[in-house]
């Protein structure tokens, strides 16, 4: 059983810069949107990366450690290569798209493998900052952090990056008792460590650059 974990927050509060301490071979980078990372560091990456191209990574290559850089835009891009189509089927499916994909990671990934999800935030209209998805009628469908144990929200104040770890009413991060402190560094690798401790799990694997598929990948590509 694997362990998804969502890293939520706004553009530009430090979601992708949290990355900038793991190093090369030891974490499989799926980037959605292509985006250069905002750090000197070069670490291996998947560009354009789909549904099925992050089932594929996971299951080729040998690590532990996952992140798929802005995940809502898998729901984003579906939704604009159907924009002309009609009916509420279109939002079932895309809901049931970005459910699989998680299923997946919990159903059928060794137990000690964990995969970050990067995810924009938004407020609705109650005012609760939640994960971004397409609108009310895939939200009426599925509850995204509810398929999360572990939510954390990044957040940017006065040039301070860090994750918060605990909903107080206005947010829906969440995390296991005494997992963290109330308010972290944006340190992913260092949450990678924690939860790998916190939980019994085996340590985060490393592998040379010439064995993973995903600096291949990025190589072909730049």
């Amino acid at each position: 059983m694997g362990i998804p974990c969502l890293i939520e927050g706004a553009s530009g509060s430090g979601k992708s810069a949290s990355l900038r301490n793991f190093e090369q071979g030891e974490v499989g980078i799926l980037n959605v949107a292509s985006k250069p990372l905002p750090f000197r560091k070069k670490l291996g990456k998947i560009n354009g990366a789909t549904y099925e191209k992050i089932a594929e990574a996971i299951v080729n290559t040998s690590l532990n450690t996952y992140v798929i850089d802005d995940s809502q835009f898998l729901m984003c891009f579906e939704s604009f290569d159907k924009v002309k189509e009609t009916g509420y089927t279109k939002f079932v499916e895309n809901g049931k798209h970005f459910y699989d994909m998680v299923k997946f990671i919990i159903d059928d990934l060794p137990n000690d493998t964990i995969v970050y999800l990067l995810h924009h935030t938004e407020k609705n209209e109650d005012g609760l900052i939640k994960a971004k998805t397409i609108g009310k009628m895939l939200d009426n469908q599925l509850t995204l952090e509810g398929l999360f144990s572990i939510v954390l929200l990044a957040n940017a104040n006065d040039g301070k990056y860090t994750f918060i770890t605990q909903s107080d009413g206005t947010t829906t991060a969440k995390s296991p008792m005494e997992m963290f402190d109330l308010e972290i560094d944006n340190d992913l690798k260092m949450v990678d460590d924690t939860i790998r401790d916190y939980w019994g799990l085996p340590k985060r694997k490393k592998i040379t650059p010439k064995q993973t598929t995903t600096n291949k990948t990025e190589n072909k590509g730049e």
